[in-house]
């Protein structure tokens, strides 16, 4: 399954959707108004190091709530990032078992070879 996981609101994830130039079968999720389940977590956690990995610590709610000044687990980046959209680190493509986290320029890049040849 090829998939990416945005925010609709967010311009980058917008940007990056379009200058991808995706082929029709990818899906699209709007993290805000299509949560993401655990499966969904577990299959994007399989792919990489670790749910840290996919956890934004530039999301406003990280400051909120202190979390910066806490030793989190790997059972807490995966519960936050289920309990509010914000704390995924977007976009995030999965396409063919590969999986490409965040919107720098180098992992753009990569998603666009990968996708593209």
């Amino acid at each position: 399954m090829n998939k990416i996981y945005y925010l609709s609101s967010c311009n980058t994830c917008t940007r990056i959707i379009n200058e991808l130039n995706l082929p029709e079968e990818f899906q699209l999720q709007d993290i805000k108004t299509d949560a993401i389940t655990t499966s969904q977590i577990e299959t994007m956690r399989r792919l990489t190091d670790s749910y840290e990995n996919l956890f934004s610590k530039r999301a406003r709610l990280y400051k909120e709530l202190g979390l910066k000044d806490k030793s989190l687990s790997e059972d807490d980046y995966k519960n936050y990032i289920l309990e509010h959209y914000t704390f995924l680190k977007r976009p995030v493509i999965v396409y063919n078992n590969q999986l490409f986290i965040g919107n720098s320029k180098k992992t753009v890049e990569a998603a666009k070879h990968a996708i593209h040849g």
